[in-house]
């Protein structure tokens, strides 16, 4: 069975390739010149895919996550690398780079820019008075308290000169077209990378709290720059002609749902009936985990083989900064507790672009006697569980699930194998 789980994350993974998915949504050469930007965990494979299949020439930057650029140059893109989940030095140099290169287009020019998850960390240009340190101590504090993805990025949104749509203001008056993979709720394109091309976008509108209230509520340490922005928050920011932004473009490419798909169409044909539990799954990954257990159960009641697949980003307690593990790990061992060693049942959590958290490993697989090994391995599943080192769990158990970098990211991929006749 984790032979299987293991294919059907490798199937995930396939789905939502740059290589395949990014040609259908490329436009035509024509004889105005092409630049492009970029930012993501999949910018690099992003920009391969665009040169190769694109056949005109092109120039830009990009920038991803250290360790997930390519083995090869990429004609005509520099490829940058920088920190994830929180923003050093080299994101700061990145967003530099790539508002230069914007700025520097012409009404004569097309501008492809590619998003992919990780844009919001890897680039940035922060807004008048901040600092790298402001960004970093907001970002850690987001981090530890278990913010969503969607308030971490409301809150760079409001402290940023790229985001929000900064990026498709510098690029005014060129041709702008976005092409994204997307690991955000609902497949928002205004939320992919915090909105840098969002032609509309003034941060904390359209019904999202303030930059402000989300620190306040969650009682995170911020310093003062950063109380000063978001307290005076919103800024005026000009408005884009209408003729650019009519002008304007963006797709969707791929999707958590094109992946948690290509894993259902694999299941069913590996025999277990899909579950689909939706490509949005949020909340606490303890909390979801107790939830998915005790539907496995229940379907492991009904004598059938089912797959509950579900997509989306939990969030984890961080009490223990020293702790090793992601969120998927997180999920995994609560699930495996709360399963209790129930016959039947094997489950795998891993994050599409290859890491869970900062540690190597994409993710983790459970099986029904994973308790009782880890008990004659002398792991203590709940203790380590509640540190935040469920890492060192999965790993002592050799379970992990270690791919590498995909170089693609839609969020993450949990599935759930019951087979009520085991």
């Amino acid at each position: 069975m984790k032979a299987l789980l293991r294919q059907l994350f490798d199937a995930a993974v396939a789905a939502v390739q740059p290589a395949e998915r990014l040609p259908p949504f490329l436009p035509a050469p024509d004889d105005r010149r092409t630049r492009v930007v970029g930012a993501g965990k999949a910018a690099a494979s992003m920009a391969d895919a665009l040169v190769n299949a694109y056949g005109a020439a092109v120039e830009g930057v990009v920038v991803t996550r250290y360790g997930h650029g390519l083995d090869h140059p990429i004609v005509g893109i520099e490829v940058l690398e920088a920190g994830h989940p929180v923003i050093d030095a080299a994101g700061l140099v990145a967003g530099r780079r790539i508002v230069e290169l914007a700025r520097a287009a012409t009404a004569n020019d097309r501008l492809i820019v590619l998003l992919s998850g990780g844009a919001s960390a890897l680039m940035e240009s922060p807004l008048p008075g901040l600092s790298l340190n402001d960004f970093q101590v907001v970002n850690r504090e987001l981090l530890a308290v278990g913010a969503t993805i969607v308030e971490m990025n409301t809150v760079r949104r409001q402290l940023s000169a790229i985001k929000g749509g900064g990026l498709a203001r510098a690029a005014a008056p060129a041709e702008v077209r976005v092409l994204a993979i997307s690991d955000v709720p609902g497949d928002c394109i205004a939320d992919i990378g915090s909105g840098p091309c969002d032609p509309g976008a003034s941060p904390g509108v359209g019904g999202r709290a303030s930059g402000f209230n989300i620190l306040r509520r969650y009682g995170c340490k911020a310093t003062p720059a950063i109380w000063q922005v978001l307290d005076n928050w919103p800024r005026p920011a000009p408005a884009l002609d209408e003729q650019f932004v009519r002008r304007m473009t963006a797709n969707i490419i791929a999707s958590a749902g094109d992946a948690l798909s290509a894993v259902a169409k694999q299941a069913r044909a590996a025999g277990f009936e899909p579950v689909e539990l939706g490509a949005d799954v949020s909340g606490d990954a303890t909390i979801v985990a107790a939830e998915q257990a005790a539907l496995a159960r229940d379907y492991a009641q009904r004598g059938g083989r089912f797959a509950l697949i579900s997509g989306g980003e939990t969030t984890l307690q961080l009490v223990n900064p020293h702790g090793r593990g992601g969120r998927n790990t997180e999920y995994l061992l609560a699930l495996t507790l709360a399963l209790r060693g129930h016959p039947g049942i094997w489950a795998l959590a891993a994050d599409t672009d290859g890491i869970d958290g900062t540690q190597d490993n994409a993710g983790a697989l459970s099986a029904p006697d994973t308790i009782e090994r880890a008990a004659a391995s002398g792991l203590d599943g709940a203790a380590l569980l509640r540190e935040n080192r469920t890492y060192d769990y999965f790993a002592g158990l050799g379970d992990l699930l270690v791919t590498g970098p995909t170089r693609t990211n839609v969020s993450d991929v949990r599935v759930v194998l019951v087979d009520g006749s085991a």
